[in-house]
């Protein structure tokens, strides 16, 4: 007599980007290392977009006939103005088509963006250019916080997350060196020819080997009506819009950082063709922030390390107010170099946590969730960015306050969002 054959054990749990209502045609993952490495290229689209221009926007205000030197810091907030639109648009249009025709029509319009900035005559061109790059790197940028959603949650997002910003840091850390030479050897404009083959390289690769995560069982119907019910949803948690409002505050400062850095190293301090190894030296402290925290994410959690690194810029950077007004507004560039890679460390913490808190509550409706909290974050850092660099006086004193402040009040906000997550819990164990 024949045994009974003993049943075939169940399959393997699904991949990260598999879903039960998708289970008659499963979607395979990409290795975690491609995939890091893809998402770090594709969002750092935006990053090169910004950062290899930095040491020649002096002598792209001077050829476009820009007179006020802080004017010329457009050119960068343009680029996140184009941003903050694009995100609003790109979540909710990849929930309803899928995250790979966004990511596409968003890598063409900011070709489209590219190609007018490089043979920009004047000077509003050149800014309809940037604007247009910006709104195009968006669906990229945000897309892939989507796309990181869609398989993964919690600490494991934020470790994810992590890894990302530290592959992705590499960029800026290049990127005004990269400029450097590029504009040494062909002038300002092939900048801009430079950032073109990057978008088309990233496209084609994640058309190649990334699949499509979100099937369409999943996705939802593009209207109004879908889009403000979403929206409804989101703004009524405490935890989505504290830490979103958190990270525009942070990203204001920062932003403020990147239009005044060319000023601050070669005017302020006269570094000269030194600025990038000095601008590389301080975002470095970001990536290795975001290494750091995918190691101490699993163990501490987001929230504890969120407050500690809020506590640890304010503190920091009023300190560091003493040395700045003891040297009339201009302490020793080593002095303020320590400062920076320490400040920079604690905003390598927040950018990667404040986001993966932000997203934790909007899981099914992660692509409007991601469009949200980009655009947002970039709308409330935009007014900041332009105040505090429109201070610059040739001191380094309204950048160091601009940090204690908004990491100060970014404490309070996390805190008042913190309260919801306690109320919660208590009402359950009740």
């Amino acid at each position: 007599m024949r045994l009974a054959r003993a049943p075939r054990p169940s399959r393997a749990p699904y991949s990260p980007f598999e879903r039960p209502f998708d289970m008659r045609r499963p979607v395979a993952a990409l290795p975690i290392p491609e995939f890091v490495i893809l998402l770090a290229i594709m969002v750092s689209t935006s990053a090169l977009a910004t950062d290899i221009m930095l040491p020649a926007l002096d002598v792209m205000g001077l050829d476009l006939g820009v007179d006020d030197p802080n004017s010329v810091q457009l050119i960068v907030s343009s680029l996140f103005l184009g941003f903050a639109v694009g995100q609003a648009l790109a979540g909710p249009l990849s929930d309803s088509f899928g995250r790979k025709p966004v990511i596409y029509g968003g890598y063409a319009i900011f070709t489209i963006g590219c190609f007018m900035s490089l043979f920009a005559g004047n000077w509003e061109v050149m800014i309809a250019g940037r604007v247009l790059q910006g709104f195009g790197a968006a669906a990229p940028r945000i897309v892939t916080m989507a796309l990181v959603r869609d398989g993964y949650e919690g600490r494991a997002m934020a470790r994810i997350m992590s890894i990302v910003m530290a592959v992705f840091i590499l960029v800026p850390t290049v990127a005004p060196a990269l400029g450097q030479a590029v504009i040494w050897l062909s002038g300002w404009r092939a900048t801009f020819v430079v950032m073109i083959a990057l978008g088309i390289f990233a496209c084609l690769w994640f058309a190649a080997r990334q699949p499509e995560t979100l099937p369409r069982p999943a996705r939802r119907p593009f209207s109004a009506r879908s889009i403000g019910a979403g929206l409804r949803e989101i703004m009524a948690s405490h935890v989505a819009v504290g830490h979103t409002v958190a990270l525009g505050l942070i990203f204001g400062v920062f932003l403020s950082y990147l239009s005044t850095a060319q000023q601050i190293f070669q005017v302020a301090y006269t570094t000269g063709p030194l600025f990038a190894v000095y601008f590389g030296m301080a975002a470095l402290s970001i990536g290795g922030a975001s290494v750091v925290n995918s190691l101490l994410v699993m163990r501490l959690g987001m929230r504890h390390l969120t407050r500690l690194a809020l506590i640890g810029l304010a503190g920091l950077s009023f300190l560091f107010l003493i040395p700045a007004f003891a040297w009339d507004g201009t302490p020793p560039l080593a002095l303020f170099m320590a400062w920076l890679i320490l400040a920079f460390f604690f905003v390598g913490i927040l950018f990667g946590n404040l986001t993966s808190i932000a997203m934790e509550p909007l899981g099914h409706i992660a692509g409007l969730g991601a469009a949200l909290i980009g655009s947002l974050s970039n709308f409330i850092a935009l007014p900041i960015s332009f105040y505090i660099g429109h201070l610059f006086d040739g001191t380094i004193v309204p950048l160091v306050a601009g940090f204690g402040l908004m990491g100060l009040l970014g404490l309070g906000v996390v805190q008042w969002a913190g309260r919801e997550r306690s109320t919660t819990r208590s009402r359950s164990g009740a």
